[in-house]
């Protein structure tokens, strides 16, 4: 990933320096349980551990005539170590160790991803409750609805962001699985003990029946709980960048006064440009979970058609989904807020956002259904037409003022219940709290 969208953390943990480094301990632990089991002498291992290293670079320049990645690594270590490098690779495959380590660098990943998860998760539900009683239009299909709160909107982008962790914890707890099985998984030339020893030393568990390399429906299982949680993220980039349109102005992106430029044309300009990013890079997470599960089906026991593709959607996936989690962090915490614009908006379909409570108010005084709802549909088209109050319409209504009294038709405009039904809702983020 380019470094506009790299945060160092993230980086170092796909870097080459610790890929290698993971690959090194893995092949150091095998060599140490074939001292416990008697295969390897004690003192060989004590001078191998003391001096095995790896050089990036040899290990670029003798990969050119290997051809072969870790035979190349294996090889560089084995020179630097002398005689006792002869212990290196024993008895195992390349996805020995190339498996095991990326389980070692998707849980590290997985763990700064939920970092971020937490530190978005806070600032949703903190804004959430400040604005419990933030009264706006709430819309379908882009068009006025019924009234709702700010509040009760990002507490349903909290409630989705904490499934999404839910998902991110599962799919850690599936990816924290290697393998020290062999060429094929028959462990045929290292027992079982071996490799328990290792992965305990490791603090991962065995795949159950791997073949030459770890079940790739684990790796799938990540990929697609990277995408769901980048897809929450674009849902509140989009929501916002609807909101932020000059026709509607109820919420706007944090705007450094004095020093940003919203266009290098138009200096009025200020653009919900970071939602639009957001959304932009949604796309690369999500793109990465249809090769993930495409990488499931290899032939036989193993072919390297999934290789290529990890090299690449793993680490761009956990690197660009880290930068969201951090932006999306920083742009709902400095979310500027319009109330009155709101009940501006709210004001513009003049009582409209109340038809549905009007319609049951008719039924309930003994309309049919049709009846009731051609009355109020009836009144609304007016309304909507004439730019004449909703309200008075209704009261004007002879058919109406025949079954509600004037009292009945305020409680039909009133907003009292959406703000206590606003404070029921977000109060339910205690929970996530917790």
């Amino acid at each position: 990933m380019i470094d506009r969208y790299t945060r160092p953390e993230m980086a170092a943990v796909w870097s080459e320096e610790r890929k290698f480094g993971h690959w090194l301990r893995v092949e150091l632990l095998a060599v140490e349980a074939r001292v416990k089991d008697g295969q390897v002498p004690a003192e060989e291992f004590e001078e191998l551990e003391r001096k095995a290293s790896f050089d990036i670079e040899r290990i670029k320049d003798l990969e050119k005539k290997t051809r072969h990645d870790v035979a190349a690594f294996v090889d560089n270590v084995a020179e630097i170590a002398g005689p006792s490098g002869r212990h290196l690779h024993y008895g195992m495959t390349s996805s020995d160790v190339l498996d095991t380590a990326l389980a070692l660098q998707m849980r590290e990943a997985a763990d700064l991803l939920l970092e971020g998860i937490d530190q978005l998760l806070g600032i949703l539900i903190s804004r959430a409750k400040e604005h419990t009683s933030t009264l706006m239009a709430f819309r379908t299909h882009g068009i006025h609805a019924e009234p709702g709160t700010l509040g009760i909107k990002i507490a349903g982008w909290a409630f989705e962001l904490a499934r999404g962790r839910e998902r991110l914890v599962a799919a850690r707890r599936e990816i924290a699985v290697g393998k020290l099985s062999g060429a094929v998984g028959t462990y045929s030339q290292l027992h079982q003990g071996i490799e328990a020893f290792v992965m305990q030393a490791l603090d991962l568990e065995p795949d159950e029946a791997s073949t030459q390399v770890v079940s790739r429906d684990r790796h799938a299982a990540f990929l697609a709980s990277l995408g769901i949680i980048a897809g929450s993220i674009e849902r509140i980039a989009t929501e916002i960048r609807h909101l932020a349109r000059t026709e509607v102005a109820e919420v706007e992106e944090p705007f450094a006064e004095k020093e940003q430029k919203g266009s290098s044309a138009m200096p009025h300009k200020r653009n919900p440009w970071r939602c639009e990013r957001l959304t932009g890079l949604a796309r690369i997470v999500r793109a990465a979970v249809v090769p993930g599960i495409e990488n499931i089906a290899l032939w036989h026991e193993r072919d390297i058609s999934h290789s290529s593709v990890e090299r690449v959607m793993l680490p761009d996936s956990c690197i660009v989904l880290d930068f969201m989690l951090a932006e999306c962090t920083e742009l709902v915490g400095g979310m500027v807020v319009y109330p009155d614009r709101m009940r501006l908006n709210i004001e513009r379909s003049y009582g409209l956002l109340f038809s549905q409570t009007a319609l049951l108010s008719l039924v309930d005084s003994g309309f049919s259904r049709d009846e009731a709802y051609r009355i109020v549909q009836e009144a609304a088209m007016k309304a909507w037409k004439s730019g004449a109050s909703f309200k008075e319409l209704l009261a004007a209504d002879p058919q109406v003022r025949d079954r509600l009294s004037s009292a009945d038709i305020d409680r039909c405009f009133d907003e009292t219940r959406y703000l206590e039904h606003a404070g029921q809702i977000v109060a339910r983020l205690d929970r996530l709290e917790k």
